[in-house]
């Protein structure tokens, strides 16, 4: 079997030093905010990002550094592997995945990769899940399949009250954009395979209770059940994240509901106050990448 090494970066939601104990390779993203550009979780932490957000200082992301790629897998080629199984955050919201397929043609790698449509828990588990079939013997063919089961059932919905960060970012469709410039209007917005891995518009409420209660019901659309993966995320704004969590658990009766920080990566275009919830089938392996030590579960 190809010694193959597996890869992901910071929109996760861990640092290098994480993955690097799960034996998976991970670089991070770049946040710029003035003249400055840091890696995440190396020069920068979660909570410098947010007292940035809190001083409304305006921050920008990016793909990881491409010599930061290069080295890796110069690095990988020189221990003995002879391939790499990337899973980065998605096309839609980042060129990672296109950087590390030039990478490993240049370091003469044989290349698969991975575009899980969003970021977060979702691409935590993919990178898992394919190290860990790939460990019990299944095929890339195999491990590409069952990822695609996985990225396939999954949505991420996000309620925020200021689209400006997102507008500024690039990162919203002209329809999302559109909805930003009207009044009292609360989008719902969202991200997955369906949209390419893009920010969209899904529906508009005028309150955040509405926006929440609409939630629910598209994940019900989309045949969400207990046994499915349910996260909240939010930006500092703990209370509402747990109160939502609440609100999806008393809908799905018999699901478990983990709250955690929202990914630099989305939050830096979000802004504060921002609730997400991500909501996947594991499709049979359990998910891994958060403990009771460092999570909160309702």
């Amino acid at each position: 079997m190809m010694k193959l090494a597996f890869v992901t970066d910071s929109g996760t939601g861990f640092s290098s030093e994480y993955w690097k104990k799960q034996g998976i390779y991970s670089v991070p993203l770049q946040i710029t905010e003035g003249q400055n550009t840091y890696d995440e979780f190396e020069d920068i932490s979660y909570a410098q990002v947010i007292d940035n957000l809190h001083q409304q200082k305006l921050m920008k992301t990016s793909l990881p550094s491409l010599g930061k790629i290069e080295d890796l897998f110069e690095q990988l080629k020189k221990d003995g592997y002879e391939g790499v199984f990337c899973v980065p955050i998605c096309r839609g919201l980042s060129g990672t995945l296109n950087a590390m397929e030039s990478a490993a043609h240049q370091m003469d790698l044989a290349f698969y990769g991975f575009d899980c449509g969003t970021t977060a828990v979702t691409q935590s588990h993919c990178i898992i899940t394919a190290k860990t079939m790939y460990e019990q013997g299944k095929s890339i063919e195999e491990i590409m399949e069952k990822l695609e089961q996985i990225a396939g059932n999954c949505d991420t919905f996000v309620l925020c009250d200021d689209l400006q960060h997102m507008r500024r970012g690039g990162r919203l469709t002209a329809t999302a954009a559109a909805l930003g410039g009207l009044l009292k209007i609360k989008p719902i917005l969202h991200v997955n395979r369906k949209t390419e891995g893009r920010v969209d518009a899904v529906d508009k409420v005028r309150t955040m209770s509405r926006a929440q209660d609409r939630t629910i019901s598209l994940l019900k659309d989309m045949g969400t059940n207990k046994d499915y993966d349910f996260t909240v995320a939010h930006v500092d704004s703990l209370e509402s994240a747990k109160a939502f969590a609440r609100k999806i658990k008393e809908n799905f009766d018999g699901a478990t509901v983990r709250v955690i920080d929202l990914v630099s990566a989305v939050g830096i275009h979000t802004g504060l106050n921002c609730l997400a919830v991500q909501v996947f089938d594991p499709v049979g392996y359990p998910v891994m990448v958060y403990t009771d030590e460092d999570t909160i579960r309702i």
